[in-house]
């Protein structure tokens, strides 16, 4: 058996825990929106159509804030589609997907949907082919008070309260060939200044995220953030990052280690948004918003590209196993880690599509294997992030050479008294015998422990059997000022230490 070691105080803080760091993300795509989060005569629908079982997941799932209403699809939409009775809203085609978009959920089922599932809603504008005309009219509609025309056409439609949206995406992933409107750095970084100043005027409270690099493998990474923060800096709050991991030629140690490259993505878009705020002579630190990351198996999907015209197809419908949800573990391990710097974070997305949520036309709602660490770290990443200093072994990986076996972070409520160990175990064949330093926190004793494994590590949660994977109790010991905890072969483990 491997031994390692974490050491942990409640002196040394990151920042805070930071509650949009439980993002989802709901797009136009595939079967998200509906049979996802719609499906009027479903059994559980409620009176706006909305599924009941994908609401109550959504809250068991602990998400704060979702992404809407995209994605690749918003730089296409026509937001006005999707307002007024549903009977006159137009059907159109729907590019970045290549379906058929009925636009019968739109801004105001959105928002009702997500008032219902208790949930911030972070909204994304056209800069692809629209621009700061039609941010200013979308913005007009969702939060002015009234007495304007399309406020009053907001409360016409049966909304009579502003929707009150603070969060605001400046396009998406614009700096894509395959996105509509895709633009270079300087004529995005243009565009998105001119809007944000326009909704600033607007509103002057609003939060804005401008577009970073859509991936950190782009040939433009870096110079796509330093050109469009240059042009944008004093007029946005966030900058975005995308990231998507799969196991590439059945390199699964690899997979395994994907937290190190979202670190080292973090860190690279952190270092160029300081260096241009050095540059600029600025004392504002920009913030990320990590609003797309997860595991998407997307060589799979390209390899089958759409021919028909349908609405609601069944796009990349990954089915997820032990070893993603362990993954899955760490990414969120890392999004803490980074919490001084990381603002935001949304896993995409919400139900079926790439998702924790999987749900079946009439039939059930269930939760894949990825779900569970996300519901988890949610319900107990609470208080403050702590620094953790790890000692472990390491294992040879072919994209990063020695990987550590244990990755960990920790947070601790001092309002509570509770200590939360986030730790998994990335080695295929090996347990490891961890040991926790917790001196510095005086008396504890193990509230609840959790982990993810399984002894078939491609086990799947399915429709007809929903509950194969879940998290199972885990034994956990402290003596003598220490936590000891032996972690399975890919494992993630979760351990609440409470003083009370």
């Amino acid at each position: 058996m491997l031994k390692a070691s974490l050491v942990l105080s409640p002196d040394y803080v990151i920042a805070p825990v930071r509650r949009r760091l439980f993002g989802s993300f709901v797009e136009h795509m595939g079967r998200c929106v509906y049979t996802g989060i719609h499906e009027p005569g479903h059994p559980t629908a409620d009176e706006d159509g909305f599924r009941g079982d994908v609401l109550e997941l959504t809250r068991e799932m602990g998400v704060e804030l979702v992404r809407y209403p995209g994605g690749n699809f918003v730089s296409g939409y026509r937001w006005e589609d999707g307002v007024g009775p549903v009977a006159d809203r137009p059907v159109r085609r729907e590019l970045a997907w290549h379906s058929i978009e009925t636009n019968e959920v739109g801004i105001d089922e959105f928002v009702r949907w997500a008032r219902k599932a208790d949930v911030e809603v972070m909204y994304a504008v056209n800069l692809g082919t629209r621009g700061v005309a039609e941010a200013l009219d979308v913005h007009e509609y969702m939060n002015h008070e009234g007495g304007t025309h399309l406020s009053e056409l907001r409360r016409a439609n049966g909304s009579s309260e502003p929707h009150g949206v603070k969060l605001w995406c400046l396009g998406n992933e614009l700096d894509g060939p395959w996105q509509l409107g895709h633009k270079t750095a300087h004529e995005y970084g243009r565009l998105a200044a001119e809007t944000a100043r326009a909704l600033r005027q607007a509103e002057p409270g609003l939060e804005l995220v401008a577009c970073g690099s859509s991936s950190s493998s782009m040939p433009t990474f870096g110079e796509w953030e330093s050109t469009v923060l240059e042009l944008a800096y004093d007029e946005v709050d966030h900058i975005s990052l995308h990231a998507y991991y799969e196991v590439l030629d059945g390199d699964v140690d690899s997979f395994l280690a994907s937290a190190l490259d979202m670190d080292r993505f973090i860190d690279s878009v952190v270092a160029t948004a300081d260096a241009v705020g050095a540059r600029l002579k600025s004392s504002k630190k920009i913030t990320l918003s990590f609003d797309e990351w997860n595991v998407w198996y997307m060589k799979r999907f390209q390899e089958a590209p759409r021919t028909e015209w349908e609405i609601a197809p069944r796009v990349i419908e990954d089915q997820y196993d032990v070893t993603d949800a362990v993954v899955v573990g760490n990414l969120l391990i890392s999004l803490l880690r980074h919490s001084d710097r990381v603002a935001v974070a949304c896993q995409a997305q919400l139900v079926n599509v790439i998702a924790p949520i999987r749900s079946e036309p009439g039939g059930p709602a269930w939760r894949q294997t990825i779900f569970h660490p996300f519901a988890l770290t949610s319900r107990l990443a609470r208080g403050q992030v702590l620094r953790v200093e790890t000692s472990s072994p390491t294992y040879p990986t072919k994209r990063f050479g020695d990987v550590p076996v244990v990755d960990a972070v920790a947070t601790h409520d001092p309002e509570t008294g509770d200590t939360v160990v986030f730790v998994v175990n990335r080695h295929q064949s090996e347990p490891v015998d961890l040991r926790v330093g917790l001196a510095a926190f005086g008396e504890l004793t193990v509230a609840e422990a959790w982990t993810m494994h399984d002894s078939d590590s491609t086990a799947t949660n399915t429709e007809t059997d929903p509950d194969r994977v879940v998290p199972q109790p885990q034994k956990a010991d402290i003596t003598n000022g220490e936590l000891l905890v032996a972690l399975p072969p890919v494992s993630w483990t979760a351990v609440r230490l409470t003083n009370r």
